[in-house]
């Protein structure tokens, strides 16, 4: 068995506004490995300022995972436990590998398109009139589910844009949830969410920044609003730890980026973990291109969440590579008569 690894360069339709700024390119990296005449291909989905491996030497770690392919999965990913995007993409190259088709990882009912995955509407950080524009654009495109980035513009902005679906669609009609990105301060988050809980949403991913694990224990504890962790869970590796996290802070939710929690196998760890404490969960993908969304969204597929998740990014791209991956009707569907077309 031999490896190699290559980077690519996603660029973005149109700059998209984060709490982090805006984004104009995503980088990626692509591991490929070959074996008796047949190849497998994984997207290490690494998140520049976000990924928990976003460390100077992450290209030499990839090269040393190329180098030492002839260890197995097994051991590379217990080698590779800070680098949880080489994680992924190892997992999805052997798998890949031993698949009938390179990009048919996990056939399904999705694969073969007789069913689809309920996703959300992702609703981009911008002027009012940018959001409101999308907003509109969402709801016409049939999603009953929407989320919101909030965090970037004016607070009192940002609940007239709420206010004003709600004046329209009620919770049985829409569903809303709302991403800080943890921008609030912890002595304003209670009041905030209060104010965010007369709207009827869903719920609300990282109010304050990770790494407040007592204020934010607090938070959960009092919150009027169902909270659901996600830069939380980013660089904890340990199983022990993790137990210890979620234990603590007791959230409502958490939310699983398998590029940035150790893949397949990190997020199925952290899914246990959630449900033996009773907490919910769901699936994100992080900006991959449709290599790995693809991954992510048939791995998901095979978990049977009733929940919206949170997939299908791939639009947002100019030069992402394409794939039967597509979204209609607020769902992620898999329309299996489509060619993929990579230059790997």
């Amino acid at each position: 068995m031999t490896a190699t690894y290559k980077q690519y360069i996603l660029n973005f339709k149109q700059a998209s506004g984060t709490s982090r700024g805006i984004l104009k390119t995503k980088e990626t990296w692509f591991l490929i490995v070959e074996q008796d005449g047949k190849k497998g291909i994984g997207e290490c989905g690494l998140f520049r300022g976000l990924s928990a491996d976003d460390v100077s030497n992450y290209e030499q770690k990839l090269q040393w995972t190329c180098n030492n392919i002839h260890l197995g999965l097994a051991v590379l990913l217990e080698e590779l436990q800070a680098f949880p995007s080489i994680q992924f993409g190892l997992e999805q190259a052997f798998v890949s590998l031993q698949s009938e088709h390179p990009f048919l990882l996990f056939p399904s009912a999705f694969t073969q398109g007789k069913d689809t995955i309920p996703i959300n509407g992702l609703i981009w950080m911008g002027t009012e009139a940018f959001m409101k524009q999308q907003i509109k654009d969402k709801i016409e495109a049939g999603f009953s589910c929407i989320k919101m980035k909030i965090g970037a513009i004016d607070f009192n902005t940002e609940i007239n844009l709420l206010k004003s679906i709600r004046k329209t669609f009620t919770s049985n009609d829409i569903e809303l949830r709302v991403d800080a990105n943890g921008a609030f301060k912890p002595n304003e988050a209670l009041e905030k969410l209060k104010v965010l809980s007369d709207l009827d949403l869903h719920s609300i991913e990282q109010p304050m920044k990770q790494g407040q694990i007592q204020e934010m224990a607090r938070l959960c504890e009092e919150t009027p609003l169902p909270i659901a962790l996600d830069e939380e869970l980013i660089g904890v590796f340990n199983v022990k730890k993790r137990e210890e996290l979620l234990q603590t802070i007791q959230p409502q939710y958490i939310i699983l980026k398998p590029s940035l929690v150790g893949g397949f196998a990190g997020s199925n760890n952290w899914i246990d973990i959630a449900e033996k404490q009773k907490i919910g969960w769901w699936i994100t993908s992080a900006l991959e291109s449709n290599v790995g969304l693809n991954a992510i969204a048939q791995f998901t597929y095979t978990l049977q969440s009733k929940l919206p998740q949170g997939l299908g990014t791939g639009s947002l791209f100019t030069n992402n590579f394409e794939s039967p991956l597509q979204v209609k009707k607020g769902a992620l569907q898999y329309q299996n008569k489509t060619n993929w077309k990579t230059n790997f």
